[in-house]
């Protein structure tokens, strides 16, 4: 099977013979002497046509009774077919069934729940839509990556089991490790921050888990967050890189995932209108654009849904907003020296109600302020002295933010849920399959 075609090539083989392999996902036949096979072989799709006198006539009635799903390998000709999807189609000349597919596949065309879909997300993944998806995530991955590689950062992995809160106690999942209760991961910031005092411009991509309560769309007991971290970097450093790398990302998935958009019924020009600059606004200032609304608040609340939802109404493009409440920051945020009552931070709000997709600033680089804010915030001093070290030897300003993969992705392709943009979703009512 080395030799096979893939289905993506296929339009460069046109008039050729060629090997193909991959899994039956419908299959219609005109009586009993004509059979067309949709193929897929995780590349793309195609039609083969099984028809008597082009394949020996055991493997045509093999194809008259061949279960969904099946694996096969066929050899075929490659010929032009304006009317097929990809404008072409494989006349087969030879059918091997791999594997039959054993009883009626669960997901058929008619309508199903949600909750059954999840249950088979392992079957489900193989449909048009989920395929979709998960192209456009990998898609995104590699446009970050991109990005941030072009920029001399350096990948820096960070580690999943952590001895101590980042982001707050309440959202932590505890684990006990050889009779000690240590926590899984719920960013790898803090750890950024040393690599970057070794490398300069870092940053780590992978798993991170919060025990929030939330059943919203936007929630994931389980997400992937790309996180880099500059040393000698302020706010202003930080908020041009989140601009950027976005920007980045919308050119790559609206260039190089059409056909997946298409198959989500992506709005591509929509897309393509989101790119850079992106308004800033002040959180004092995004609090006058609530006025009057069923979303306003008091000037030292943290926003949620119904706020982000309507600051991002008022703009036509994400939107950066910046300097919220000190009180409501983690820790570990620099305090801003012209008002100290709000950090040097910033989140990125997506359009069209996806949310924040983006949150990040300025670290404080004072020893003094960061044992304060350790012991207002009741965190365990000594689970922290390694980050304090940071502090006691070279201390430098640090910048960076973290942005939630799954939120991009689900922004990207105009999903209505995070669950979707995850090859299989953890939330608080699901760890299966």
């Amino acid at each position: 099977m080395k030799d096979r075609t893939r289905i993506r090539s296929l339009s460069e083989h046109i008039g050729e013979d060629i090997l193909l392999c991959g899994w039956v996902r419908r299959r219609r036949s005109s009586g009993s002497k004509l059979h067309f096979l949709h193929v897929d072989d995780g590349s793309g799709a195609v039609q083969v046509v099984v028809k008597k006198g082009g394949v020996a006539e055991d493997q045509l009635d093999e194809a008259r009774h061949l279960p969904l799903e099946s694996t096969v390998v066929i050899r075929g000709t490659v010929k032009e077919a304006p009317r097929q999807a990809g404008g072409i189609e494989v006349a087969a000349t030879e059918l091997n069934i791999l594997a039959a597919a054993t009883g009626e596949f669960p997901i058929g065309k008619k309508e199903h729940g949600v909750g059954f879909l999840m249950d088979n997300r392992h079957l489900w993944l193989r449909s048009r839509r989920p395929q979709a998806a998960l192209r456009i995530r990998a898609e995104v991955i590699r446009a970050c990556r991109s990005y941030l590689d072009g920029r001399g950062f350096t990948n820096v992995d960070a580690p999943i089991f952590n001895s101590a809160a980042a982001e707050g106690t309440a959202t932590l999942f505890p684990v006990d490790y050889f009779g000690e209760t240590i926590y899984l991961s719920q960013t790898g910031q803090l750890h950024m921050e040393a690599a970057a005092q070794a490398l300069g411009d870092v940053y780590c991509f992978g798993p991170t888990f919060r025990a929030e309560k939330s059943k919203t769309r936007r929630h994931l007991t389980e997400f992937w967050m790309l996180e880099p971290e500059m040393a000698f970097a302020d706010l202003d450093e930080s908020m041009d890189l989140m601009e950027g790398m976005i920007g980045h990302v919308i050119e790559s998935v609206t260039e190089h995932c059409v056909p997946d958009l298409e198959a989500l019924e992506r709005d591509i020009d929509a897309l393509r209108a989101f790119a850079p600059p992106f308004p800033r606004i002040s959180y004092t200032d995004a609090l006058k654009t609530l006025e009057g609304t069923d979303a306003a608040i008091e000037w030292g609340e943290d926003f949620g849904a119904p706020q982000e939802d309507a600051v991002s109404a008022a703009y036509a493009k994400p939107v950066l907003v910046h300097r919220f409440p000190s009180a409501i920051k983690a820790f570990y945020m620099k305090a801003d020296p012209e008002d100290p009552r709000v950090a040097l931070g910033c989140d990125m709000i997506a359009p069209e109600g996806y949310g924040e997709i983006i949150g990040g600033g300025e670290r404080s680089s004072d020893l003094a302020f960061l044992e304060q804010k350790i012991e207002e915030h009741g965190l365990p001093k000594e689970a922290y002295e390694w980050y304090l070290d940071l502090r006691r030897y070279g201390a430098n300003p640090t910048a960076g933010f973290g942005m939630g993969l799954e939120r991009v992705v689900a922004w990207m392709g105009d999903l209505g849920h995070v669950r979707e943009a995850a090859p299989f979703a953890r939330t608080m009512a699901r760890t299966f399959p």
